[in-house]
């Protein structure tokens, strides 16, 4: 009985702990305000584009960045793939300078995406002039099948942003540019469609509601944080990092965007978020692939771990900040938990049901049922709640029905999170730290369009290599 007690005891604790966390961000993100744009000339502008094997969408890419933001200048790194990435980049760099290729080959390629801008990072120091202010400078992370929104230049060059000569980095806002799409997987039946289709709008909710909220939230404790696609990183705040780690700003771990900004902190850069501008990436169809990527992310996030010491030693985190910082490294360590002490009362009580059905009937009369019930409605509200959010503050044609439909699927969608931290902790465990490649939707739907190319083989070259980078 008192090991029940302390998993009931636990368990409300936990759950009343996120319901908190829930109103705090919802709180937040209904607060928030456009930011002021301003003139991006006053700045220079590098998108660093990682790709392995993306000959399926890098060539889009490259014409999307280069036609929007035509006085950037686009840095792809191709992490020795072995498909024809390296040689669609080189064709397109051949009759475009504003497209630079840095090629890295095996064995020392395909160590992490952090080594991968790392190569980008020296690639553009060494072809900066000697007098360039790198103050000025600012590199913007595009994943190979990102789209930044028009106005993301002149919305991060804002007062607000990177205006503001203490930010060292902002974050922008990512959207899934698939969430609506009628009939994802043509080919397959019609329940395989409607749960890709599903899973596609779940992951626009997540990073547009939740996602969106708590950086909201870190907005107001001084945490934000970068993501993988659409950071900005101010050259001269790389260059701190850069002083303090020989192998590069980036480091390795396998979340090296959430690391990245723990380390620009710890500098005592500040970190802006804004809505005003969004990335839009390609949602995942699968729920295996959703599983292999989100277990490197949490795997990741247990790897950061290791910064918490450093970060409460730190004069640049207030008290809001360190909670907030050391709220969200523990919650996948609180999953593992979570996945143990949530089921054992509903066990127990199924188990009392069934041995003493008298005395549980009592339990019931006596005020158990309200307490369940109520107990239930909380459970559940708290991540229903971001369906009808989702309709209010981004999709406003929704339909009530539809947006209440999907609340309900975020909750099961969320039970995800305690499969992938068990999983998280036991590649952790087992020292397995590969960065598992996450496969383009393309590639699910029809095969490569461009042939294969072995690695090694000879390819045209430009940019980044008629600027002597590697």
């Amino acid at each position: 009985m008192d090991a029940l007690e302390v998993c009931i005891t636990v368990s409300v604790l936990l759950g009343y702990g996120f319901l908190w966390y829930v109103v705090s961000l919802v709180w937040a993100f209904l607060r928030i305000r456009p930011d002021v744009p301003a003139d991006p000339d006053s700045l220079s502008w590098h998108f660093f584009v990682p790709c392995r094997d993306e000959a399926a969408v890098i060539g889009p890419t490259l014409a999307y960045l280069r036609s929007t933001f035509p006085a950037a200048v686009c840095w792809v790194v191709d992490d020795d793939s072995t498909d024809a990435t390296c040689s669609i980049v080189a064709e397109i760099g051949r009759s475009d300078p504003g497209v630079r290729l840095v090629r890295r080959r095996l064995p020392q390629a395909r160590t992490g995406k952090g080594d991968a801008l790392n190569a980008a990072y020296r690639a553009l120091c060494a072809d900066l002039e000697p007098t360039t202010d790198h103050a000025t400078v600012v590199v913007c992370v595009v994943d190979a099948d990102g789209r930044p929104s028009p106005e993301t230049l002149a919305v991060c060059a804002g007062p607000r942003l990177l205006g503001d000569p203490a930010t060292g980095a902002a974050q922008i806002e990512v959207r899934m540019s698939n969430r609506a799409a009628s009939r994802p997987l043509p080919g397959r039946g019609l329940i395989t469609n409607v749960a890709a289709g599903l899973l596609a709008r779940l992951q626009d909710i997540e990073f547009r509601c939740p996602i969106s909220a708590m950086q909201t939230l870190r907005a107001w404790c001084r945490t934000v944080n970068l993501g993988g696609n659409g950071q900005l990183v101010r050259l001269s705040a790389l260059d701190s990092l850069d002083d303090e780690h020989d192998g590069g700003p980036w480091g390795n771990a396998l979340l090296e965007d959430y690391e990245i900004g723990l380390r620009l902190m710890l500098a005592g850069w500040d970190i802006a978020y804004t809505t005003s501008a969004w990335v839009d990436q390609e949602a995942l169809w699968s729920l295996r692939t959703l599983m292999v990527q989100r277990t490197r992310w949490a795997q990741g996030s247990m790897q950061c771990l290791r910064y918490l010491p450093r970060i409460w030693r730190s004069p640049h985190f207030g008290n809001a900040g360190l909670f907030e910082v050391t709220y969200f490294m523990l919650q996948p360590w609180m999953q593992l938990v979570g996945a143990v002490v949530y089921p054992i009362p509903f066990i127990a009580f199924a188990y009392a049901a069934a041995c003493a059905p008298e005395a549980t009937q009592q339990f019931l009369r006596d005020g158990g049922a309200a307490m369940l019930l109520l107990y239930s409605v909380i459970a559940v509200g708290e991540f229903a709640v971001w369906g009808v959010v989702y309709r209010v503050r981004c999709e406003t044609k929704l339909s009530r029905r539809y947006s209440l439909a999907v609340g309900l699927a975020m909750m099961a969608y969320s039970f995800l999170g305690y499969a992938i931290a068990w999983r998280a902790f036991a590649r952790l465990v087992t020292g397995r730290t590969s960065w598992p490649k996450t496969p383009r939707n393309a590639e699910l739907v029809r095969p490569r369009e461009h042939a294969d190319i072995p690695a090694g083989a000879p390819v045209s070259v430009s940019g980044a290599q008629r600027h002597g980078a590697t």
